[in-house]
């Protein structure tokens, strides 16, 4: 069982103990040289989890770390994040994700159910390079607010330059998660049935969904990333059991599109 107390006590000793390093060489941790990227992805997929729907959406798209970090390969999956562990074939730190609210206006399937509230998940990530060419990446995040559910995704990416400025990846995905959090997407209680339509369900925990993404990324400078991507995933368990996806939706969930980030350097001392 998850333990927030536990988490974020972890959390404090391991960021008191990168601090503590820092201060023992005599600058502050935040001191030298780092990279802020930020961008925006446009893309065409289901107006909501589980939808059948599609609909044209942006997003914002936000990282930042230490210049010179030995970051291979980042992807647009990526949750935005910060290493605390940067040793070339592997990193690890934290992690978390942005949730906007979800409810009727979203979309006229999910009128009569309770909205997903506006909030997020906070955890931490870890990635491994088995092959210059090869990254594997897992994220742990708790929800807050918009659930309380534990969510965990796992993605392997292959990835090749065919050019200087042009690289080619793909690669499978995983997501799971605890009851909590199919409960918020895709329970639907007695209440919700009245009101929705749809037959009441309550979820358990599992995998969610299993799925493949595609993209072509193009530096169009130095500082400037342009991407071309595709994702699909099939979603399983407590998701694709859900009466929301069986009487309203479907478990086949397919996006694509496009996506940009400009990188600003700077210093800090």
């Amino acid at each position: 069982m998850f333990r927030p107390s536990v988490f974020a006590l972890s959390a404090g000793l391991f960021l008191a103990a990168s601090l503590s390093a820092n201060a023992q060489d005599g600058q502050h941790f935040w001191s030298g040289d780092w990279y802020l990227k930020v961008g925006a992805t446009g893309f065409i997929g289901p107006k909501y989890d589980g939808g059948s729907d599609r609909l044209f959406q942006a997003a914002p798209l936000i990282s930042f770390g230490r210049a010179g970090s030995t970051v291979r390969f980042s992807s647009r999956n990526d949750n935005p994040a910060f290493a605390f562990v940067d040793q070339g074939a592997f990193r690890a730190g934290v992690a978390g994700k942005l949730i906007f609210e979800r409810d009727e206006d979203t979309s006229s399937d999910l009128k009569g159910l309770d909205p997903v509230r506006f909030g997020g998940e906070l955890g931490g990530f870890a990635e491994v390079y088995p092959t210059d060419w090869l990254r594997i990446r897992a994220e742990l995040r708790q929800g807050i607010r918009s659930h309380h559910g534990l969510v965990a995704d796992v993605a392997a990416d292959g990835f090749v330059d065919v050019s200087d400025n042009v690289r080619l990846s793909a690669g499978p995905r995983l997501s799971a998660a605890t009851g909590d959090y199919f409960d918020a997407y895709y329970g639907v209680s007695s209440s919700e049935a009245a009101k929705s339509g749809y037959s009441k369900y309550t979820p358990s925990g599992g995998i969610g969904s299993v799925g493949a993404g595609a993209a072509i990324t193009w530096q169009a400078t130095e500082k400037l990333d342009t991407s071309a991507f595709v994702e699909y995933k099939r979603l399983m368990g407590p998701a694709a059991d859900s009466s929301i996806v069986k009487e309203g939706g479907s478990r086949n969930q397919l996006l694509f599109g496009l996506a940009a980030t400009y990188r600003f350097d700077f210093s800090l001392d």
